[in-house]
């Protein structure tokens, strides 16, 4: 009898991403699949088990900047009690708000998730006030989205990044709004429904939790807010953040494809919602960032950031991180050395240079 080959069994490991992929098929035809990403930008074999926005999620959430995220400031500098919001937590509540809107509106989950938990990646210590001091210090100036894009792009791993896909990084890059109106532009509207679902879902998660923040510290109760916020989005935290998420779905639901694909689906807000978030924003900024103890934080914050810039600018190669790379201008390495740095590292190298506490 003639020798027969021995037949050739595939591992079902190799059919997992496969398999996700074609799941990702019966999302809206206006969902970002990851079959079709527009990729890296240096070529890499697909994973055997995870799609390319699971991947690059899983790489934020294991890499160094994540971590540090944990003890950042996000409107309190360095505050004392264990439940005010950090950088981290409010990165995991925009990525549960976004993930939630994503979900709702049959849209790319794994995406969403991975630029919102991506999205903060480059805030200094101290927050808005860290932000502020380092772009009055910097040619350029300084933006925490842009260098968010730089943290993943250059700066992780030794210099190389994460080597994320394109999608991720315009997530990323355009999730920043400027003052103003909740839904105005600053880097443009991202390509991507799952990118603009970030923008919304970021603003809804810090004015919700730096109302709580408010709050605990004293400075504000649930009764001094706006009226119309009060009557179009609720009482208390939970209200608020659900109405605003009721809204978002119904108001982009275009977006599910449910209307025919004849539409131009984008991610928005009802008039109304929009008009009472808008007063809610202006409250918050009147009350909590512009208050007059808040502007004494950020003063202490900008003489920290200022001491610790004029000192490195004399002498960069006492910059012993690999979060900086050799080759780039001394400005540029002291820039991400400073932005790279948690509140309590800040403080404590200030210290050391002979500011007082």
């Amino acid at each position: 009898m003639a020798h027969q080959p021995s037949p050739t069994f595939t591992s079902p490991i190799e059919s997992i991403r496969r398999r996700i992929e074609d799941h990702e098929q019966l999302l809206s035809p206006f969902a970002s699949k990851s079959a079709e990403s527009r990729g890296r930008e240096r070529h890499e074999e697909p994973d055997r088990v995870r799609t390319a926005f699971q991947r690059d999620r899983d790489r934020i959430l294991h890499s160094k900047a994540f971590r540090r995220l944990k003890h950042k400031t996000q409107v309190f500098v360095a505050p004392t009690g264990d439940h005010f919001v950090t950088r981290l937590t409010h990165t995991l509540e925009t990525a549960q708000i976004a993930r939630t809107i994503a979900r709702a509106l049959n849209l790319n989950e794994d995406l969403t998730e991975a630029m919102s938990l991506g999205h903060d990646l480059g805030h200094t210590p101290f927050g808005h006030a860290g932000e502020d001091a380092l772009a009055e210090l910097l040619p350029e100036g300084f933006r925490h989205n842009e260098q968010s894009l730089r943290v993943v792009e250059k700066l992780e791993r030794g210099g190389h990044g994460l080597n994320l896909t394109w999608e991720v990084r315009e997530g990323i890059l355009k999730h920043s709004k400027v003052k103003g109106d909740i839904m105005a532009e600053g880097w443009g509207t991202a390509s991507t429904l799952e990118g603009q679902i970030l923008k919304l879902a970021d603003s809804v998660a810090y004015l919700n939790h730096d109302i709580a923040d408010a709050i605990r510290a004293g400075l504000l109760n649930e009764d001094d807010l706006p009226a119309i916020s009060k009557e179009v989005l609720g009482t208390d935290h939970s209200q608020r953040i659900s109405s605003l998420v009721v809204d978002i779905v119904e108001a982009s639901w275009d977006a599910t494809g449910e209307n025919g694909e004849g539409v131009s689906p984008r991610i928005t807000m009802s008039p109304g919602a929009k008009e009472a978030t808008n007063e809610l924003r202006d409250f918050m900024f009147a009350n909590v960032y512009e208050w007059e103890g808040q502007l004494a934080e950020a003063e202490r914050a900008r003489r920290v950031i200022n001491l610790l810039f004029e000192h490195y600018m004399k002498d960069p190669d006492t910059i012993t991180s690999d979060f900086t790379r050799p080759d780039d201008p001394a400005v540029r390495r002291v820039a991400d050395y400073i932005a790279g740095m948690t509140d309590l590292f800040a403080l404590r190298k200030a210290e050391e240079l002979g500011l007082p506490s």
